[in-house]
């Protein structure tokens, strides 16, 4: 059981282990997908699991170029400033209004969840998913957005 919540690379034979682990970025991105989906935001189910599943195969191939010499976080880097140039094209200024801020933190969190999940950590992913869920309904319904 303890397993579960450590590097599923460690108990998983390649390649199930990246299927495994891209099945489980598709979810994690689903979950808080279908939440923004339900509410008619910008970046829904499709864009939002395509960002945590994008991310974790770009992690994933981070780790499989790198395993004997380089560095995997030149990856991960590449990946967190293509994020924020996604994110900064939800983000809208209209007559002095900013909107889509929610929407591209969303985008920037997802794809941090998706690394997590393709560096191996399913069951963090999986948790970071019901906590972000948690905190876009909760924040949501103090701030009285439907």
């Amino acid at each position: 059981m303890n397993s579960l919540f450590l590097d599923w690379r460690a108990w998983l034979a390649q390649p199930w282990a990246n299927i495994v682990l891209a099945i489980v970025a598709i979810l994690c991105g689903s979950i808080v997908g279908a939440e923004r989906e339900r509410k008619e935001k910008p970046a829904g189910l499709r864009t939002l699991t395509l960002v945590t599943l994008g991310s974790a195969v770009f992690t994933m191939l981070s780790i499989a170029i790198t395993r004997d010499k380089g560095d995997p976080g030149r990856i991960a880097s590449q990946i967190v400033t293509g994020i924020g140039f996604l994110g900064g094209g939800a983000i809208l200024r209209n007559t002095g209004v900013v909107t889509g801020m929610t929407t591209a933190a969303t985008i920037w969190v997802m794809a941090a969840m998706g690394m997590v999940v393709g560096a191996g950590y399913a069951m963090a992913g999986l948790g970071l998913s019901f906590l972000v869920l948690g905190v876009l309904t909760i924040i949501s319904s103090w701030e009285g957005d439907i």
